[in-house]
Parts: structure tokens; sequence; C-alpha cells
């Protein structure tokens, strides 16, 4: 009868040991006990296999661009409230992030070879000088891309000069440019034919998604590179 004691503890003993063991080899360990219980309970037919996300590449692009062409992405800005956005070979040239785009136009000067960004300016076509605007993009040199977005105003300021400048790096669309339009455009100095990477929406009271101003326009693509930059 003594004994009756100590072998109730070593069999209490026994049975909270391999409670403990099923107890782990069922959780799996901390933190992954909720998916190994569930396992018992859920059938093969309901388990549901998660869709893989889809791959995005340079500036977001979901396709990456070939071998000796520069990816880009560009949106103008919304109304005037978001600025624009432009990408090019996953570097960000202009954002609102980076605090260097305004009310206008808003142009990166990139080397047509190399990718390399030579300047981005913003230039305010409501209020500003257009003066300051045609001594950017006179002297251009050959071979240089022009990447532009507009935000809240792009034309008020626009003369002549300005639109045939632009129509010569390839531009369909400046030449009919109005107050409060969207526009987004890749040129280059030297073209010879209309740049297939531009985009244009007409401020119309009928049409407009903003009380005032059209939809923001978003462009992608892939440039080739320029055989010439100066």
């Amino acid at each position: 009868m003594r004994l009756a004691g100590p072998l109730r503890i070593v069999a209490l003993i026994i049975i909270m040991g391999l409670t403990w063991i099923l107890v782990t080899i069922l959780l799996g360990g901390p933190g992954v006990g909720l998916p190994r219980i569930q396992q018992f309970f859920t059938s093969p037919e309901n388990s549901v296999t998660a869709e893989p996300r889809a791959r995005k590449y340079k500036c977001g692009l979901p396709q990456p661009c070939p071998e000796e062409h520069l990816s880009f992405r560009i949106v103008s800005g919304a109304a005037n409230v978001i600025g624009p956005k432009i990408c090019l070979e996953d570097k960000m040239l202009m954002s609102s992030v980076k605090d260097n785009v305004g009310r206008g136009l808003n142009i990166a000067l990139v080397n047509g070879v190399s990718g390399e960004l030579l300047e981005a300016r913003a230039f305010d076509m409501w209020a500003g000088d257009v003066n300051d605007l045609l001594k950017f993009i006179r002297p251009l040199h050959e071979g240089t891309l022009v990447f532009v977005a507009s935000y809240d105003d792009p034309a008020t300021k626009m003369n002549e000069e300005t639109r045939k400048l632009f129509s010569e790096l390839g531009s369909r669309n400046a030449k009919d440019l109005a107050f409060r339009d969207s526009w987004v455009f890749v040129g280059a100095k030297g073209v010879q034919n209309k740049s297939p990477f531009e985009q244009h929406m007409k401020n119309s009271k009928h049409t407009n998604k903003y009380e005032g101003w059209p939809e923001a326009l978003e462009m992608e693509g892939c440039i080739p590179r320029r055989s010439i930059a100066g």
C-alpha cells in the first residue's frame, strides 16, 4: 500500500510526458500550431493555392524591355493636387517626393545613349516666363531624350516657337495644347518621324474627371537607345 502513492506520481508524470509529445507533434512548435491543426480538418479539395503575384520590372512595367532599350513610365499630374512622375530605368527622375515638380510642364532631359539624367526642371505655364522654357529646349544636342509631364496647366504661356520646338522633337499634339489639358510626351532632338510616345487629354467640362480638369494620363514603354547623343 505504501507504493501506491509513488506509483501514481510516476504514472502521472508519464501521462503528462506523452501528452506533451502529442501536443508538440500536432502544433509543430510555437507560432505554427493553427495551420497544423487546420490540416486535419481541411480536405485537399477545399484547399486554395494562393495566386502568385505578377512580377513587375523596371518602373513597374509588366514586361522587361529588350536589350538596348530604356524602360520608362510617365504619369501626368492629377488636377492641381497630385504631382506628376517621371521614371526611367527604375529611377524616379521627377516626383513630388523628390520635390522637383511644379505647375505647368515638368521636363527631364536624358542622354539617349547612356540613359543618364542631364537636367530636370519645372516650368510654370500659367504665371511663369515662357522664355525660361525656350532657353531650356532651344540648345538641345542631337540624340537628347525629352520626357514631359503636365501638371495643372501646360499651355497658357505657350507661344508659336514653343509649340514648333516640341513638334520638332516629335510631338503631334503640342500645336493643339490648351488651358488645363493633360499631356505626357517623350521626344528626342533630331528625330525624323513623330514620336509614338505621346498622350493628350483635352480639358472639357463634358468629359473631365475632376472639376475643371481632365483625368491624369499614364504612359509606359521601351525606348531604343540613341546611336548618338551630345
